[in-house]
């Protein structure tokens, strides 16, 4: 059971074990809560029919006594399905936080924000909900329903029957639009996502909706997408409160059927007394809980949803390695490497260059040319297909991702901040770094310039990805923190884009200090920013068409010599 659990709802043992503990807890609590009614008939038997109700004293002791069972189960039921639940949720979590950990960095670049944001925290929120308030409910409840069932057929089957017969009924009615049900659940499911994704899509690029006066545009999307998802909700909410309240009313039936068939039996002398008004009482309180049943059955169907999508995120490949790397050196060998984002389209052909220490490689060509992809794989983002790609003669496909980056130092054009100051920004570049350290690598990078004409320098808060700063200024500070990193691997992305002409030869001095004797791979669209590499691979549609030094390549008059031409052009 603990295994088809962990199956079915993506638990992990222990919330698996958790869940069978609760589902007997609230089993045993609704039992309990019966037992009131048995003390009710207790006292009417000895009232009506043997005429000697006794001592009041006895009944006030067995009242306690059962007061007593219901808060223990009562209490038990609470810490296990509520305290216990939503341990169990803060393990998802933090599973769900490791597991992004694992996944190759490139994930990251095709995964829409939003979409994770939704699944970390919405679906783990309303799994919470139902795990807590729902699940353990309905097993509870089909437990209930088979022991008073038993119980009622034992005592007097034919008071039973007329009782449960209901039931069947208004669970095939329920049973008979569970596709119909599943399939609006999935889809305001999926449009709730798409207006997630339209909200944080506007928020994204706000700047441009403004600068092209899309503003009437966007907001027209996003008022059809609201409206759709408005009709849908209430088409699936009538249809799903259509068969609920169908499937109650016809439970409900149950208790006239108990009172006519009861009194034409009590008319005939087949029951008593006690029996006609005991199965009346009863009748009433084993509907509750396939009531209870019916509508978590309902929730049941959203839970499902978000379930999926949980395997979804389960299932998706991870990187892992040993953390053992002991690299002879930090030449970087691309031996015919070959890689696809999608199956059947090649990014990549059969790539095989050598990057060594101590040298500047740059990567050059048309854009959609593989510049990029080559970076990421250098740095483990993704595997690749086929091939080996080696770090002092060893196969970073064996390295553990977080081990491997510690010898990276990265400056791609996309540059991420945090909503902190100048100093923790370019700290990130080494855990622990004194003031002192973060100061010298700013220098280099030529940050004083900007930072000195901030309110409070290097303690200023730069917002949120560095909102308050310029595209120049960002980008020293990503420089900054891969200098303070001092990492014998350098990748860079145009690094000096977006300075000025006279920073950028500031910049470039300095870098031309950091890199020595390390490996730097650097993608160049300037061809000034490659005046002083040492080796130049020009990738064109995914495949390796020239490749040496700048002056060789130069004197050959083919495809650099022409990029160098049309540039100074």
């Amino acid at each position: 059971m603990v295994k088809y659990f962990q199956n079915r709802y993506a638990l992990s043992k222990e919330g698996a074990q958790t869940l069978v503990k609760g589902i007997i807890t609230h089993s045993f609590l609704n039992i309990s809560l019966v037992l009131p009614i048995f003390l009710a008939m207790y006292f009417l038997q000895n009232t009506l029919i043997l005429g000697n109700p006794g001592s009041i004293k006895k009944y006030i002791i067995i009242s306690i006594i059962i007061f007593v069972i219901i808060y223990i189960f009562a209490y038990l039921d609470y810490g296990i399905n509520f305290t216990s639940i939503y341990t169990e949720s803060a393990k998802r979590r933090i599973l769900l936080a490791e597991k992004l950990k694992l996944l190759p960095l490139a994930f990251f670049d095709k995964k829409d924000v939003s979409d994770l944001s939704a699944t970390i925290m919405g679906d783990a929120t309303e799994m919470e909900q139902l795990f807590s308030h729902a699940v353990p409910n309905i097993y509870a409840a089909i437990i209930n329903f088979f022991i008073l069932s038993i119980m009622l057929l034992a005592f007097h089957w034919k008071m039973a029957i007329s009782a449960i017969w209901v039931i069947p009924f208004a669970f095939s009615v329920f049973s008979l639009s569970r596709k119909k049900q599943k399939v609006c659940t999935q889809e305001l499911y999926q449009e709730r996502r798409d207006i997630t994704e339209i909200v944080q899509e506007g928020l994204d690029n706000i700047q441009e909706i403004y600068s092209y006066n899309q503003q009437e545009e966007y907001l027209e999307t996003l008022n059809k997408t609201l409206d759709h998802y408005e009709n849908s909700l209430i088409h699936s909410e009538g249809i799903l409160g259509a068969i609920i309240n169908l499937s109650h009313g016809l439970l409900k039936l149950g208790i006239p059927s108990v009172t006519l068939y009861g009194a034409h039996l009590f008319a005939k002398g087949q029951i008593d007394l006690l029996t006609y008004i005991g199965f009346i009482i009863v009748s009433v309180r084993i509907y509750d809980p396939i009531m209870e049943l019916i509508n978590n059955f309902a929730a049941l169907m959203f839970l499902d949803v978000r379930i999926q999508r949980m395997k979804e995120m389960d299932a998706l490949p991870i990187q892992e390695g040993t953390k053992d790397f002991q690299p002879q050196g930090y030449d970087i060998i691309f031996d015919n490497v070959s890689f696809s984002y999608q199956d059947g389209v090649e990014t990549l052909k059969n790539i095989s260059f050598q990057a060594k220490q101590g040298e500047v490689t740059a990567l050059v060509g048309p854009s959609g040319g593989g510049k990029t992809t080559v970076t990421k794989l250098a740095g483990r983002f993704w595997d690749v297909d086929t091939g080996t790609i080696t770090v002092g003669g060893v196969d970073i496909s064996t390295i553990d991702p977080e081990e491997l980056l510690k010898s990276y130092a990265i400056v791609f054009q996309e540059v991420a901040l945090f909503n902190s100051s100048v100093m923790e920004n370019i700290r990130l570049g080494k855990k622990g770094a004194s003031d002192e350290e973060v100061l010298a690598a700013a220098n280099i990078a030529n940050c004083d310039e900007f930072v000195q004409k901030l309110p409070e320098g290097y303690h200023t808060n730069i917002g949120e990805n560095g909102e308050k700063l310029s595209g120049g200024e960002r980008q020293r500070i990503s420089i900054a923190r891969a200098i303070l990193k001092d990492a014998p691997i350098i990748l860079m992305d145009e690094a000096t884009a977006s300075v000025d002409v006279e920073n950028e030869s500031k910049i470039q001095e300095a870098l031309s200090e950091l890199i020595k004797d390390k490996t730097v791979l650097i993608i160049a669209h300037r061809m000034r920013t490659i005046a002083g590499v040492d080796h130049v691979v020009v990738l064109d549609n995914g495949k390796i068409v020239e490749k040496g030094s700048p002056k060789n390549l130069r004197e050959r008059g083919e495809i650099f010599a022409s990029m160098l031409a049309r540039q100074g052009q």
